[in-house]
């Protein structure tokens, strides 16, 4: 059974290329439940009812849901239906409409329907793998895979693989979790010790590695990381809210079962406040403090080359905070034409315009890229997140008539494909254990601490 391919150069912008989503052009026509059906317009699927819609992604002996279609319902309809819900309706619809708990069922039937159904399923666990952290997920899954296995040694063969491949996938995530906790005990038992003894610790970043280049590096090295887990549903999961026709009290979000976004933004958080610490170590003079001001700038410079837009940010944050912007002195020892180009760069002004323009060549380079090292495009995060934020109030809401929009759906679906190409990307650089172990558990102050060891203004 082939892997599932990337989704971005498969989504289209009129609708999905499947003659079983198609109808006449230039008319809007409901199919499959009456008012509450499907609805097309232009060729394209633009809404429907849930379970209109829970049916579409059900495959039968002479459909196949068109993979575009699969990867836009499984993202989206978390807004509406627990993905354990969805299981379950998806695990029934194939049993009792396909008759296979029949007995007598003609086993030719089966044989022919059989690898649709494993095929859904695989497209499911490969691409939303951290959907089977429940419980409830895993025994569906392993409870109509069984069925469709039963009496096939191919298919037995099959399926085994798929769950030794997604258990891998969830045992990889479990793994970066604990190694995460751990980093962040160590960077909390640094600062403790700092605060004790401020003179115990005298390392700060130039005494590591003084090369902006290498630090450039590295910094990509962590933010590809961090990125490689983030699941395409977590961007849903972070904005869901309470579908009004849902008689269940409890919240979507209860059941969130990964928190890489949210690790993913506080590294940026962290970034910018070391970027800062450094800068107002205690021990430092104007001399010294104005030579890291103009290295962090230099490696903020590298970050903008490689495409690692999300250092970038976080670094220019860094030196923008009121602790370090206060140093009037020491910035009057500064080079500044580079910092104020990098600035501009990243302006907010006409909703980051700057950076938008920045970030679409970055993009087409990655497209046409013949080294690694050129499809590498970190998006500066937080304003993806606020782009998605919008797309996603979109989604949540029903139209007039209870459909569900899916030409919202297929909006986000673009957007959130593209970051999992970006998130594929294998970091080229050559990784050093000791700059990343410092960027990663160098004490950082809170800005109010700050303001104590920096010198007057």
């Amino acid at each position: 059974m082939p892997q599932t391919p990337l989704l971005t150069g498969m989504l289209v912008s009129r609708g999905y290329n499947n003659k079983n989503l198609y109808q006449s052009p230039n008319q809007t026509k409901e199919e499959g439940y009456g008012n509450a059906g499907l609805c097309y317009r232009d060729n394209a699927l633009v809404s429907g009812s849930l379970e209109a819609l829970i049916h579409h992604l059900v495959p039968s002996m002479d459909y196949y849901p068109d993979m575009t279609y699969s990867f836009t319902f499984l993202l989206s309809s978390r807004l509406f239906i627990h993905p354990y819900e969805l299981m379950s309706k998806v695990c029934h619809l194939c049993v009792e409409q396909q008759r296979l708990s029949d007995p007598q069922a003609d086993k030719m039937r089966i044989r022919k329907l059989a690898p649709r159904i494993l095929q859904l399923l695989q497209e499911w666990t490969e691409t939303f793998p951290y959907d089977y952290r429940d419980e409830r997920m895993m025994r569906s899954l392993k409870e109509l895979t069984q069925r469709m296995a039963s009496g096939d040694e191919l298919y037995r063969k099959v399926v085994h693989q798929m769950i030794q491949v997604l258990i891998r996938k969830l045992t990889t995530l479990s793994q970066y979790e604990e190694a995460l906790v751990k980093v962040n005990a160590t960077a909390t038992d640094r600062l403790t010790v700092l605060k004790a003894k401020p003179q115990a610790i005298q390392r700060d970043m130039l005494s590591v590695c003084n090369d902006p280049f290498t630090v450039a590096q590295q910094l990509t090295h962590i933010e590809l990381e961090r990125l490689s887990y983030i699941g395409p549903e977590e961007f849903i999961q972070a904005f869901e809210k309470k579908d009004p026709l849902d008689n269940d009290k409890s919240c979507f979000i209860d059941h969130k079962k990964t928190s890489n976004l949210e690790a993913y933004v506080e590294w940026f958080n962290r970034l910018s406040f070391m970027v800062a610490t450094e800068i107002c170590m205690p021990v430092k003079k104007k001399k010294q403090r104005a030579r890291v001001m103009e290295f962090f700038i230099d490696v903020a410079r590298e970050c903008f080359n490689i495409g690692n837009f999300n250092s970038l940010m976080a670094i220019i944050s860094g030196m923008n905070m009121s602790p370090v912007s206060r140093l009037k002195k020491t910035w009057s020892k500064v080079k500044t034409d580079k910092f104020d180009i990098l600035e501009l760069q990243m302006d907010p002004s006409g909703n980051f315009y700057n950076y938008r323009t920045a970030f679409r060549g970055a993009t087409q380079r990655s497209r046409t890229a013949n080294s690694t090292r050129e499809k590498i495009v970190i998006p500066f995060f937080s304003l993806l997140i606020k782009d998605i934020y919008f797309l996603n109030e979109g989604c949540s809401n029903r139209m007039q008539n209870g459909h569900v929009n899916f030409e919202k759906f297929w909006e986000m679906a673009k957007r959130v494909s593209e970051f999992m190409v970006w998130k594929k990307v294998e970091c080229p650089f050559e990784k050093d254990r000791k700059i990343l172990q410092y960027l990663l558990t160098a004490p950082v102050f809170s800005e109010d601490s700050m303001y104590n060891p920096s010198s007057p203004p």
